[in-house]
């Protein structure tokens, strides 16, 4: 999921009927109907404190879900959900994808942002040279990259601040980076 990372600022993106995948159901757990459950909230377990959750199967049915229940197992997540009951159908569901809107997350602490919020903002170098539209974040381990896509071109950008990430205006929508446009 899109993790608080420190910045300037905050954005007002709680937008009605803006959606956020948060997980996915990986398998099935056992043989009462729990699934297992990838999470990308931070921590993991508090995908449970987002709802409703919305589900989306392979083929794009969804459904909003309310009244999960879940667990951390060892290293992963377990899940009950209404209505799955038995181990074929938690399998059945392996692939559904887990949304919430967006207004169900948190209001960021101050310095604070989503990284979905981040992403479509415009980017920018400190000479004003257009790089593209962030289209995601990742994390490497060393450092967040800010990925920023102008149409078949691609820029990896480190997300460290200020030395490359100097400036974050969601007035503007937009990021200015320390960053070489032929790099």
């Amino acid at each position: 999921m899109s993790a608080p990372v420190h910045g300037a600022g905050g954005s007002d993106t709680n937008k009605p009927g803006r959606r956020i995948l948060v997980g996915r159901v990986v398998g099935a757990f056992g043989v009462r109907g729990e699934v297992k459950l990838e999470s990308w909230t931070e921590p993991r377990s508090a995908i449970f404190g987002y709802r409703p959750w919305i589900l989306r199967d392979a083929r794009g049915n969804e459904r909003e879900l309310m009244g999960v229940r879940g667990r951390q197992v060892g290293k992963g997540l377990s899940a009950e959900i209404p209505g799955v009951e038995d181990r074929d159908a938690a399998e059945a569901m392996r692939g559904t994808e887990v949304y919430v809107d967006r207004s169900a997350l948190p209001r960021p602490a101050e310095g604070e942002f989503y990284w979905i919020d981040l992403e479509g903002l415009e980017v920018v170098n400190v000479e004003g040279v257009a790089l593209g539209r962030v289209s995601h974040l990742f994390a490497t381990g060393a450092n967040d990259v800010l990925v920023a896509r102008d149409g078949d071109r691609e820029r990896m950008i480190p997300f460290v601040r200020p030395q490359y990430v100097t400036a974050i205006d969601f007035d503007a929508g937009r990021i200015t980076v320390d960053w070489d446009p032929d790099f």
